[in-house]
């Protein structure tokens, strides 16, 4: 189990089940941050148990990328918000069916995006949802002027140094 990292406020949105099938959306907001802060959309694959209590190792990885590390395309970002192209929860043997995608998870998708000034695509290089990366890039080209950037691999093996970059078709 892994915690979130120091001085953040998490948020977290899940289905209405109990215990929850779908995670929408996971927020991470520097405490005392502006009222209007600049954001992170990052877009990985699907959630595992990160919660507002305790994250996962993408999740911490993705908190430690955006407000630790110094990357300059960061500055001043104060907020990370996770979507994932499916958002069933789920940590092992993910098959990504449709029905694992969450009747919320585009509306989810569109709000992050929305809400941010960088989109990263964070679902790793080995991802073969193709269809799925389709319908999200369309959701994306429906938000203009938006840095888009991605990750060189998925955020669970990170390596630091050549981590973000240019978003590349």
């Amino acid at each position: 189990m892994f915690l979130h990292r120091p001085g953040l406020e998490i948020e977290v949105v899940f289905s209405q089940e109990t215990p929850p099938v779908f995670r929408y959306r996971l927020s991470a907001t520097k405490v005392g941050a502006s009222a209007e802060p600049r954001t992170v959309c990052a877009i990985m694959q699907n959630p595992s148990y990160a919660c507002a209590a305790f994250a996962d190792k993408s999740v911490q990885v993705l908190e430690r990328v955006v407000f630790e590390k110094g990357f300059e395309e960061f500055d001043g970002v104060e907020r990370v918000i996770i979507v994932n192209q499916f958002a069933f929860i789920q940590t092992t043997d993910f098959v990504g069916t449709d029905d694992q995608i969450g009747a919320r998870n585009n509306a989810a998708i569109s709000e992050a995006i929305e809400q941010a000034e960088i989109v990263l695509i964070a679902w790793g290089k080995d991802n073969g949802y193709v269809q799925r990366q389709t319908e999200i890039f369309r959701i994306i080209q429906g938000h203009r002027g938006k840095k888009l950037l991605q990750t060189s691999k998925h955020p669970s093996r990170v390596i630091y140094e050549g981590f973000i970059r240019e978003f590349r078709a």
